[in-house]
């Protein structure tokens, strides 16, 4: 064997555009790659040290999964969303969300007070001692727990999924202590509610929790820059 071929070339081409795809997909769906965001084959294909075969084959398959927008003779961008559904698929997180607390509530037992309670003071710890990323980690740790106390893993993948396309619009989530103080606040009342067995109000509690109403929605699209939306589909 030729001791001078790449590693490009000893590895298959359809294993190193995956690894492209991963890769741009996190970066993507995490938001350090903004909607409307340009991606240059010839700049990629330098970066990932690889020829520009896979490196297309990858961005097709993001294309696949709607993360990224290719035009002939306009490249490929980081796909935007129009307003409309951006704020539809926050209604429907708002509404699965509400659905897992209310059966985490219908189901509550010893344990899961208990995990509650362990969420709630990681959140308050985060908010006091941390900053953004400290408080994010936290928020996931206590929305993870109603979802396993809901025991429906199938609405809790929905709502993971929905999670990932969406999270690339709330970026800028928990970037101010107002924010991660009305969260834990929220967080309070829906683990509150949870604990109690109340299901309509752990349900009510989730769904105020979303920014979905007409002024939390308007809050919402305050912090996303008017660029990262698709008007051409509003």
């Amino acid at each position: 064997m030729d001791s001078t071929l790449s590693t490009e070339e000893l590895r298959p081409r359809a294993g190193r555009a995956n690894e492209i795809r991963a890769a741009l997909q996190d970066e993507i769906e995490s938001g350090k790659l903004p909607p409307g965001a340009v991606l240059d084959e010839r700049a990629l294909a330098a970066r990932f040290d690889v020829s520009r075969t896979p490196v297309r084959e990858a961005l097709q398959q993001l294309a696949a999964r709607d993360l990224v927008r290719i035009a002939p003779r306009q490249g490929v961008t980081v796909a935007r969303l129009s307003i409309g559904k951006v704020r539809g698929m926050m209604e429907a997180l708002g509404e699965l969300e509400a659905v897992c607390a209310k059966l985490a509530a219908r189901r509550i037992d010893d344990e899961l007070r208990h995990r509650l309670d362990e969420a709630v003071a990681r959140c308050q710890d985060a908010a006091i001692n941390g900053g953004s990323a400290e408080y994010a980690l936290a928020n996931t740790f206590f929305h993870e727990t109603i979802y396993a106390g809901s025991r429906n893993e199938y609405v809790a993948e929905q709502i993971r999924l929905a999670r990932r396309l969406i999270q690339r619009y709330r970026a800028k989530d928990f970037q101010s202590k107002a924010q991660i103080s009305k969260s834990l606040q929220d967080h309070l009342k829906i683990a509150r509610a949870i604990q109690a067995g109340d299901e309509a109000g752990a349900a009510q509690a989730m769904l105020l929790h979303v920014p979905m109403g007409s002024t939390g929605f308007s809050e919402f699209l305050a912090t996303v820059p008017m660029s990262f939306f698709d008007h051409d589909g509003a």
